[in-house]
């Protein structure tokens, strides 16, 4: 028979684990690099940049379009990073929550 507060409370418990995975998130930070390791970006879990170091080795007035290709690349590989990093703890969470993982 269907129990209302049965439903209540797995609700709740959806709205617990949603706010646990938004705080795992934004704790969560990957980097990508580019230029061996010349130019860093650090980006969290839930896409906000965190930091961005670059060697002053790869600081060229004259060449700033290498520069801003390494900054891309850098950024690229941590959004792919923040990605792979969200989808884990998607399939964390589901599987805390008993939900087969291959849906993820």
């Amino acid at each position: 028979m269907f129990d209302p507060s049965k439903l209540q409370e797995m609700m709740q418990q959806a709205q617990q684990m949603q706010a646990k995975m938004q705080s795992d998130l934004q704790s969560r930070v990957v980097e990508g690099a580019a230029g061996g390791g010349m130019v860093k970006v650090a980006v969290n879990g839930l896409y906000q940049v965190t930091a961005v170091k670059i060697d002053p080795a790869v600081v060229d007035a004259k060449d700033t379009a290498m520069l801003e290709d390494l900054v891309r690349a850098a950024f690229t590989q941590a959004l792919a990073r923040v990605e792979e990093a969200r989808v884990d703890n998607a399939r964390q969470m589901a599987g805390a929550m008993g939900i087969p993982g291959g849906l993820f």
